[in-house]
Parts: structure tokens; sequence; C-alpha cells
């Protein structure tokens, strides 16, 4: 306990020497999101680890409900919270095309995707999927794992017929027999597997995005402060995650309406061990930059790993977390 007080401790003294003249004066509320993909958050909010941190600064907190990393970046960018909870290409894409988007924490490293074939399906290989229909969310973390995942394969997105469908929709083709293979993501993607006994044909956890937490660049320059303690709460509520998994998969499926069970499959292959951003959170968005470029989910011409490092600002978790700065090269 001492040593989380003394990093609490380091992250207001780092906040106080980023340049003078940039930070306001503190809200008299703080505003963030909560989401069924960030479990951290739900811990955060249930227990109100951040409101009695703040209580003593007369800061309230309000809590927005985000169905997805598009729809808290759009709340973000519109100005109505301070902190979006997102997956870490939806940051670099919005940051791309023209949002100011800070990330300042990582919540968790997630495996929320894979592709999934039917439990009774021919198909043992990504090579098999030549030729097959195959569904997913066009600009999704999903979609781009399709991607990647057939070029491992030699195979190009030409080589397939991609249905574009919601994420819950994806999960009715796949047991219906719709399509031959699904590109899903959690909690669908466990529950199809639980429920229908889908089989997971590929998994990479290398081609899954990150959950990160993130900011507008002005609110980091004008409040690094209560960004730090914000930070420190969300390392509260991980530290109690990771000790108290049964409890933690039980909050989430209370709040997500899930089997206890499906919770538990996808906190299973939840990793929340290395919160603090660095150069292997930066090197895992830049290896996904010629897929947003071929894809033109970017401008032509976007220098995507520039905007990866314009992205990611560690300097307020390191002050909180107490690990050294990494050189992201």
């Amino acid at each position: 306990m001492k040593s989380f007080k003394l990093r609490y401790l380091l992250a207001a003294l780092l906040a106080a020497t980023l340049p003078l003249g940039t930070q306001a004066a503190a809200p008299q509320e703080v505003r963030l999101d909560y989401a069924y993909y960030a479990p951290t958050s739900l811990v955060l909010k249930d227990q109100g680890i951040l409101e009695k941190r703040l209580a003593a600064d007369g800061i309230a907190v309000k809590w927005v409900f985000s169905q997805g990393s598009n729809r808290s970046l759009e709340y973000l960018n519109g100005g109505s919270i301070d902190f979006a909870s997102t997956a870490g290409l939806a940051a670099v894409l919005s940051r791309a095309n023209g949002s100011p988007v800070k990330t300042v924490y990582i919540a968790s490293r997630p495996e929320w995707t894979a592709l999934a074939v039917p439990k009774d399906s021919p198909i043992k290989s990504l090579a098999d999927l030549k030729g097959k229909k195959i569904a997913a969310t066009k600009g999704t973390d999903p979609y781009l794992f399709l991607l990647r995942s057939l070029n491992t394969a030699g195979l190009g997105k030409g080589d397939v017929e991609i249905v574009h469908l919601q994420h819950p929709d994806g999960r009715v083709a796949l047991e219906r027999g719709d399509v031959d293979a699904w590109s899903g993501l959690d909690p669908h993607l466990a529950a199809s597997q639980l429920q229908a006994g889908s089989r997971l044909l590929y998994r990479n956890v290398e081609f899954n995005s990150y959950g990160v937490l993130n900011v507008s660049d002005s609110f980091l320059k004008e409040q690094p402060q209560l960004i730090g303690k914000v930070i420190a709460a969300y390392e509260e509520a991980r530290q109690w995650t990771l000790a108290h998994p049964q409890q933690t998969a039980e909050l989430l499926a209370r709040e997500a309406k899930l089997p206890l069970e499906v919770a538990k499959l996808q906190l299973s292959r939840t990793d929340f061990s290395n919160p603090q951003p660095g150069a292997e959170h930066v090197a895992a968005l830049k290896a996904a930059a010629p897929i947003l470029l071929d894809e033109q989910l970017v401008r032509p011409g976007t220098d995507v790993a520039a905007v990866v490092d314009q992205l990611i600002s560690p300097q307020l978790a390191a002050g909180v977390i107490g690990q050294p700065l990494a050189k992201t090269e």
C-alpha cells in the first residue's frame, strides 16, 4: 500500500512538471464511460473507487454507457465525456482521421476476436477459407483480424466473400449456416462457443488490439493532475480484478446479462498485467498500418506510424505505475 501511495505521489509530482500555463482549474465533474468490453471500468463504477478518491476535491463523477469503441470516441470527440474506453486500433483510426485523441493508459490486452467455424465444419485451416463466405463487421478489430489472418495464408479479401454483418448478426449467420466462418467478438464469440459449440479455427493474440483509455489533447494539457488520479483509480480497480477473478466474472455477467460461464471465458482470455503504455503497444499498433492504408480506413498517404507515436502518451501512467519509460522507436 505504501508503494502504491508513493507512485500516486510521483504521478502528482510529474503532473506538476508539465508546461506551466496549460493547466486549468479542476472541473466540478469528471465524465467517464463504462463498457462490457472494459471490465475494469465496471469494477471502478461498481465500487465507487473514483468517487471516493475525488470526494476531497469536490469533484463529482458521471458515468456514461458505451456500446462500442466508435460510440465511445463519438462521445469523447463531441465533448460529452472526458475519458473514453476503446480498442487501440479504433483510437489510431480516430486520430489518423483528425480527432485529437491521446491514449494515456492500457486497460487490458484482450483476446476478444478470433475466426470461428461451426462445430461440424470441414474447414481445418485458413487455406480452406478460399472461396468461402465469412461474416465480419467492417472497420472493427474482428474485420482487421480477418484480413491479417488471411494474409498469413497468402490470401486476400478477394479470395473470400466477406459478408458485412454486425457482431450479433454474424454469430446468428454462422450458427444458421448462412456463412462458413465468422470473425467474432466477445462476448458473442464466447457465447457461440459455449452455447452452439462453435470452433475457433484461428487465434492470434498479436492481431488483437489493446483495450485503452483515451482523453483529448486539450484535456491532457489542462488536467494532468486529474488524469493521474483517474489512472490511479483504474490501477486500484485493475489490482482488485486480478485478485478477484470470480467476483469480476459475476459482475460482468450481471451487468452484461451474460451467463456466468460466458463471462468467465471472456475474462480467461483477457490479460490485465501490462497497463503502462510503452514500446510493446506502439509496435503492435504500427504493425496494423499496412492494412489500415490498404483498406482506405485512413486518408491516402497518412503516416500511420507517426499517428501512433502522437497517440500514445505514457508519462502520467508511468508516474502512477512506477515503471521507467521505455523508448518507442
